[in-house]
């Protein structure tokens, strides 16, 4: 992965696996410019779901599951809530999925979950 643009990290600075710093000590500045070159050690991908989301995602496998044993005004009544929720799942599902990455750089720097459309191919 290439940096797509400069970057300035700025913050609180501890070493791995020691104590956190006092709250409010600012401990230093990294500028890095963009076309820094790095590999990816990690991508995670998350789409934020609503209660009514989840909720749809449930009863739509109850329904697909179970719903041909279910009596018929059991069925229905699922149905009707499922149809109600789907506005929801449609609008979840166009939602952008938010990508973030670990990328260690070539100089030596790791950059934790950082946002995935800060950086490019290389």
């Amino acid at each position: 992965m290439r940096l797509a643009v400069d970057l300035r990290l700025a913050g609180e600075v501890v070493p791995a696996g020691g104590p956190q710093a006092e709250p409010g000590a600012g401990a230093g500045f990294l500028a890095l410019a963009a076309g820094v070159e790095g590999t990816v050690e990690r991508v995670d991908e998350d789409r934020p779901q609503s209660p009514e989301a989840r909720e749809y995602e449930r009863l739509k496998s109850l329904l697909d599951d179970f719903g041909p044993q279910m009596p018929p005004a059991s069925r229905r009544q699922l149905e009707e809530q499922v149809a109600a929720l789907e506005p929801a799942w449609t609008a979840h599902l166009e939602r952008r999925l938010r990508t973030t990455v670990r990328v260690r750089f070539d100089n030596g720097f790791v950059v934790d979950d950082a946002p995935g459309d800060l950086f490019a191919p290389a």
